[in-house]
């Protein structure tokens, strides 16, 4: 499916910490694989990352889109005997936060902890679980026993991540933290290497952008598509997989684990571009699955397709099991699957390619 290089490369991004607002480890690993075959690469003031192929001045270009950030933590306060209150970055759960291993990621280097949870044979409620807390009540042990002692190795305002890692549950099926949107990164990025191979085959330019700051509002995706303003726009990130135990398909739709990338409708998705998607798939026989857009697409789509006269974009998403959880699940078919229809989408393009409705 993938070589021995990719599987490095996915391995490296995805365990290299990249919190909202702390992204320029993971994109520093994108960039050296993207400048192996970009013509250029470059990055604007806040960490977006951006890899081009050109081809003429004269005919369209368009943007590969997918974020660079995870969610993560924060150190928020230190109490007087050194254990340390967090607050989220991002839309991480309080819920599944208790009795699990952090790095805290100073200016000095990597500090471990463990989020801290009373015993059930302390608790008040012998029954364990209980409400949602929060992340007020959420504290870090680093093994210290005093202030003092803390601020030798952080300080206020220290990123935090989990520790988990990537694991292959077999062949197709990976897990860890940070798959939304790491992923992303990869796939954006192998669509551009298979451009660059067939090259001769491409009439249009291409840009793949990396984006920080989609988990506290597609703030990276806003700026550098007001900087470039591409002629369209193929986006890609992570949606709910809504096949496992407990979820109301009538109400979050029908999305599967294995069954291809899933093409949104509606919304910010531009309806040209998503019949150029489906003809895509349909030729070269992807698998591919549907979803409906209510308001937004709650991705960078919402951020890019408004700028300036409008940039007509469209999602196309991988299916992801326990989003926002340290064990997200995906599978590499549907990566694969995803990789191949962006490259062919952008394949289709023409020289005096226009999207309009």
């Amino acid at each position: 499916m993938f070589d021995s290089e990719s599987h490095e490369f996915l391995e490296k991004l995805i365990i290299t910490p990249s919190p909202t607002g702390y992204e320029s480890e993971g994109q520093k690993v994108w960039k050296e694989f993207v400048s192996e075959f970009a013509d250029s690469v470059e990055s604007d003031a806040y960490g977006s990352a951006m890899a081009k192929l050109q081809i003429n001045t004269d005919v369209p270009t368009i943007m590969l889109e997918a974020h660079a950030d995870e969610i993560g933590m924060v150190v928020q306060h230190i109490s007087s005997d050194g254990f340390v209150t967090l607050n989220k970055l991002g839309g991480s759960d309080s819920t599944i936060a208790r009795a699990k291993r952090v790095v805290i990621h100073s200016r000095n280097g990597r500090v471990t902890g463990v989020v801290g949870n009373t015993a059930i044979h302390l608790q008040e409620s012998k029954n364990g679980g209980g409400k949602q807390p929060a992340w007020k009540d959420i504290y870090v042990d680093i093994g210290v026993s005093s202030k003092e002692e803390a601020l030798e190795m952080i300080q206020i305002g220290d990123p935090v991540t989990y520790a988990d890692e990537l694991e292959y549950l077999n062949d197709d099926i990976i897990t860890g933290r940070a798959l939304d949107n790491r992923i992303g990164g990869f796939v954006i990025a192998h669509v551009l290497k298979q451009l660059k191979k067939r090259k001769k085959d491409l009439k249009v330019n291409v840009i793949a952008l990396n984006s920080v700051q989609e988990e506290v509002g597609g703030f990276g995706a806003r700026m550098m598509s007001f900087r470039h303003m591409p002629d369209a726009a193929l986006v890609t990130d992570v949606t709910h997989a809504t096949d496992t135990p407990g979820i109301n398909n009538k109400e979050h739709g029908t999305v599967k684990l294995g069954k291809g990338p899933t093409v949104q409708h509606g919304g910010a998705n531009h309806r040209a571009i998503v019949e150029l998607i489906e003809k895509t798939a349909k030729k070269q026989k992807i698998d591919i699955q549907h979803e409906a857009t209510s308001i937004r697409t709650g991705t960078d789509t919402d951020s890019i397709f408004y700028q300036k006269t409008g940039i007509p974009s469209a999602l196309i998403s991988l299916p992801l099991r326990y989003m926002h959880s340290p064990v997200e699940t995906a599978s590499l078919r549907d990566v694969e699957n995803l990789i191949n229809l962006m490259t062919e989408t952008v394949l289709a393009m023409d020289a005096d390619q226009v999207f309009e409705v």
